[in-house]
């Protein structure tokens, strides 16, 4: 192994410049040559590939974003596309590729691994939807943004006394919109992977607490549920109290990556390259019971993650 390179994929998250720089020093401490794959696998398969040294990655640790830009790319799903990657790798001479994305990105990586490119991929989605690992760079950050976000909606239902039904991002995972509920006190946390009665989870519980004296409420939904337009209009008609709907959207995925996204992103990037400096390809970097290792990218892939349910129903006895 004597060039690798590195790639940012799919959706952007803060943090993966942290994972870049992290790679391309790590890299540079155990002797290699690291270039930089801009605009993931549609510039590899075009050879947008430039050398990357130390000063490259200067002050791009706090930064959010990724510096190497990134790209959906189509025809990277077919072997045609394949082919193309791994012809430009060799034109390149890079030996190995450290690839930051989620489970679309992983399985490129497992296509060049079995194409004769040692891969390794560094989980980065804020959706923290990835089976293999318990966390995801972005995700610490993408909550603290929507936290801040539904924080500052709060306010605004305090002073009209309103209800804010909100959605959070997470694609068809729940793990940010419940976690964002629980820091928000939430009085209703509504994700795909729990089923939910919107008459009696919601409708009558807000009248139910509305008895009480409570008169501004916040209800989190995740993405993969939407819908919160309709769900605001049902929320008013069954209770009589004013609801409004906001989508925070692509806001989550900006902004400066938060302490722990930094030191996470630093650990995994470098333990990757560990890796392939051992020659050790078709792994997925993973952060599993507070501890950084490894797995073979095909059982990562075939894994399922589900949501603990214990912290859910945890949420649903406080909002009260």
């Amino acid at each position: 192994m004597k060039t690798i390179a590195v790639l940012t994929s799919g959706g952007d998250a803060p943090g993966m410049n942290a994972a870049i720089r992290a790679v391309v020093r790590a890299g540079i401490s155990m002797g290699l040559k690291v270039k930089g794959v801009r605009r993931g696998y549609a510039g590899l398969i075009e050879g947008d590939i430039i050398d990357m040294d130390a000063r490259s990655v200067s002050d791009i640790i706090q930064r959010g974003g990724t510096m190497l830009y990134t790209a959906r790319c189509p025809e990277f799903k077919t072997q045609e596309g394949v082919d193309k990657a791994i012809a430009s790798c060799k034109a390149h001479g890079i030996d190995g590729i450290v690839v930051i994305g989620g489970d679309g990105s992983f399985r490129g990586a497992r296509d060049l691994s079995l194409g004769g490119i040692p891969c390794v991929g560094v989980p980065g989605t804020i959706d923290n939807d990835i089976s293999s690992t318990e966390y995801t760079i972005g995700y610490d950050t993408a909550m603290n943004t929507a936290l801040e976000m539904v924080d500052k909606l709060r306010d605004t239902c305090q002073s009209h006394d309103r209800c804010s039904v909100v959605e959070v991002m997470g694609r068809r995972a729940g793990y940010l919109a419940l976690q964002t509920g629980i820091a928000c006190g939430a009085v209703a946390i509504l994700v795909p992977e729990v089923e939910f009665d919107l008459q009696k989870d919601v409708i009558d519980k807000i009248s139910a607490i509305k008895a009480t004296g409570k008169k501004h409420f916040v209800v989190v939904v995740a993405e993969g549920v939407g819908g919160v337009e309709e769900i605001a209009a049902k929320i008013e008609e069954g209770t009589g109290i004013e609801s409004r709907a906001t989508i925070l959207g692509h806001v989550q995925r900006g902004g400066v990556p938060s302490a722990r996204d930094r030191v996470m992103a630093s650990q995994m990037g470098y333990h990757a390259v560990s890796l392939l400096n051992k020659g050790i390809g078709n792994r997925v970097v993973t952060f599993v019971k507070s501890e950084i290792g490894d797995m073979d990218i095909y059982e990562a892939l075939n894994m399922k993650k589900p949501l603990d349910v214990d912290e859910y129903n945890m949420a649903t006895a406080m909002s009260i």
